[in-house]
């Protein structure tokens, strides 16, 4: 692997034999080294081999800035992210999540903690992701000596759950678990049930609100159909269902100005009269 930028004396960008670009990792790799010349590949320890080129410049930044211990925690938390999930994640997690962990290190360190006012929702609506955070706590710990508290763990969630829904923006990720929380609560008053959070169909209702609520914080619609027969249908087989989704609409319009399209009105009926009957039974 051939030299083409050093970043610090642990990091360099590199281009293998195919001419693709890397950044490898390694302790004092780059020490004495100069553009062009070459890294064997047996003294590097982590090879990051980025989607897009706004990626990678963004990460160059990142390790440039960064102790070597804290990125190599960060790699392993996703590395068991994307084990324990079963499924890729948007590579912008590599600058999301690696930061918020360094930064989150820093910050204990200082003596500032900060409070996560969604933790509760985040358990409930994550709980893969919150899982994770758990263990990611512990190997933070185990690393670095830093004992940070259970709202990183949440924090470190919705940091996943993000990279997921192939969202780069933080912010969007804590509105749309709001969202979550309102329209949950709205179904659970309107029923008076309490859900089984063990259920499929719950898993099933909670996977379609997060959709729906990142379409309501990004004010996309849901693509209208011009066969209103089905839509007709659900509303009569599922009366309750349909007035619960009418108090949503309400909701939404009032606050969020976003008005429910007839298509998502028929698929959160549908996901609420599964939810609610399986849960009253």
């Amino acid at each position: 692997m051939r030299i083409s930028k050093i970043l610090n004396n642990n990091a360099a960008v590199v281009r293998d034999n195919l001419g693709q670009e890397k950044i490898v990792m390694g302790r004092g790799i780059c020490f004495k080294k100069k553009t062009g010349e070459e890294i064997e590949g047996a003294v590097v320890d982590k090879v990051f081999s980025l989607s897009t080129a706004d990626v990678s410049s963004k990460f160059q930044r990142l390790v440039q800035d960064m102790p070597m211990e804290h990125m190599v925690i960060g790699e392993e938390i996703i590395a068991e992210a994307k084990r324990q999930l079963g499924r890729e994640l948007n590579d912008m997690v590599y600058i999301s999540l690696i930061d918020h962990v360094h930064t989150s290190i820093m910050r204990f360190l200082d003596g500032v903690t900060v409070k996560n006012v969604l933790l509760w929702d985040i358990r409930r609506f994550y709980r893969e992701e919150y899982r994770i955070g758990l263990w990611a706590l512990k190997k933070i710990e185990k690393e670095s000596g830093v004992q940070l508290p259970e709202d990183e763990a949440g924090f470190i969630a919705l940091h996943l759950a993000n990279a997921q829904m192939d969202q780069a923006v933080m912010h969007n990720m804590y509105e749309i678990t709001r969202v979550m929380q309102e329209v949950s609560n709205i179904v659970k008053y309107f029923f008076r049930v309490d859900f089984d959070e063990e259920n499929v169909y719950y898993y099933r209702f909670i996977t379609h609100l997060k959709f729906f609520a990142k379409r309501l914080v990004e004010h996309s619609l849901y693509p209208e159909s011009e066969d209103d027969d089905l839509w007709t249908v659900i509303k009569k087989k599922y009366p309750e269902a349909y007035r619960c989704v009418e108090k949503i609409g309400q909701f939404t319009e009032k606050k969020y100005h976003y008005q429910l399209s007839k298509e998502e009105q028929l698929y959160l009926s549908i996901h609420i009269e599964r939810v609610v009957s399986k849960t009253r039974r």
